[in-house]
């Protein structure tokens, strides 16, 4: 389904991301993955090359410094001169109210949610006008949609990024590019591990499925607007969240 893409995906080395990359590997894609933890991202890539005999470079930067995050797309470039797909999905995910959010808090949020998928998308539209293809997908979240009480600055943070993702589409679709916005809810992953069991049911018992999400399911939604099947798909926030009433 990806075979012969060339796909950068941000976050790679865990939860949602990690999963996207595995299978982006398994249907033939050549991958980028970045992220931060410079030994997990390596073993995942010996990994995933060896699995899927395609390759698989590892990028190790913060997506949050722009002089790092120019550097990695100068290195695409000079590796492989295309890049027909970026999934932007680092991220972080405060739980404050807003007496208890800081300024600071919501900057951090805006610049690794926002301003850094932000960033991705300019220099990889650069690259992919040159060949007037392309599919970008950013990591929106369910609760940039909804909202949430308790979560302001992180749902300012992906409201944010999905009016990007809605803007950039209608943008860069004379260009033959695609750009869509994935919007996850409840999903089972290191970001809400820390919830106590009541927690947990109470989201749980709000969530239509009666169940939380698997990053497998989540990447599969990704790998399909990646893929020329999703081809007349732009400018799209498709939440994938077992029907969940914030």
């Amino acid at each position: 389904m990806l075979a012969d893409k060339c796909i950068l995906i941000t976050g790679a080395n865990r939860g949602i991301g990690e999963a996207t990359a595995r299978l982006c590997a398994k249907y033939g894609a050549q991958l980028f993955i970045a992220g931060r933890n410079g030994s997990s991202l390596h073993a995942l890539a010996e990994e995933l090359g060896s699995e899927a005999h395609n390759s698989v470079t590892p990028l190790v930067y913060d997506v949050a410094d722009e002089l790092a995050v120019k550097g990695a797309f100068r290195f695409i470039q000079q590796s492989t001169g295309k890049l027909d797909g970026l999934v932007n999905n680092a991220g972080l995910m405060l739980d404050a109210g807003l007496a208890m959010s800081r300024l600071s808090d919501l900057q951090q949020l805006l610049s690794v949610n926002t301003i850094a998928a932000y960033q991705h998308a300019q220099l990889a539209s650069r690259l992919m006008s040159r060949q007037r293809a392309g599919s970008m997908v950013n990591l929106c979240s369910v609760v940039g949609e909804q909202g949430s009480a308790g979560q302001s600055a992180y749902a300012t943070s992906k409201a944010a990024l999905s009016g990007m993702s809605k803007s950039l589409a209608k943008e860069l679709g004379s260009l033959h590019i695609r750009v869509n916005g994935v919007a996850p809810g409840f999903i089972d992953t290191d970001l809400v591990a820390h919830y106590p069991d009541e927690t947990r049911q109470q989201v749980l018992n709000n969530i239509s499925l009666q169940r939380s999400g698997r990053a497998d399911e989540v990447a599969e939604l990704i790998c399909f607007l990646l893929s020329d099947k999703a081809s007349y798909i732009s400018g799209q926030i498709i939440a994938i969240d077992g029907g969940i009433k914030l």
